[in-house]
């Protein structure tokens, strides 16, 4: 649509003559930013659904305050360990029994690659002596779970 200055004789006054003045707007500029405001939105739709990793400061547990509780950890050579302390099968029971409250059970910690036969012989020792046994497992992450 275009529009005439002058009295419509082809001749016009002014500083207008000649020139037709346009009135269309120009939508590239607008469909440029749409659609890199939809790039954005989509690149970053994903953090927001499942969230940034955050390192969260670890801090010292107090002793006095902390319940220490009887840890029977097993290597993947079939070490045994009593709270970190290196353990035989045959007195077990007894240094549970002797240093812990085992009302509440003793925790069986196995590493994943240990053959099955210490852990079941652990669990059969703690068994006799009419131990409760809880196993310790880890949950396995949705981060991890991602990344494979």
């Amino acid at each position: 649509m275009a529009f005439s200055v002058g009295n419509g004789n082809g001749r016009s006054r002014g500083r207008f003559h000649g020139i037709s003045s346009l009135s269309e707007i120009n939508v590239t500029p607008f469909v440029d930013v749409v659609l890199v405001l939809l790039i954005i939105f989509m690149l970053t739709a994903h953090v927001m659904e499942f969230g940034i990793e955050v390192d969260v400061p670890k801090v010292k547990q107090v002793k006095d305050s902390a319940k220490e509780l009887a840890v029977v950890s097993i290597t993947k050579d079939g070490n045994l360990f009593l709270n970190e302390k290196p353990v035989n099968i045959n007195e077990l029971a007894k240094l549970a029994r002797e240093r812990f409250d085992v009302k509440g059970g003793v925790y069986l910690r196995a590493d994943k690659e240990t053959p099955w036969d210490p852990i079941a012989q652990v669990m059969s020792t703690l068994g006799e002596a009419k131990i409760p046994i809880n196993a310790v497992t880890k949950p396995e992450d949705e981060a991890d779970k991602r990344r494979r």
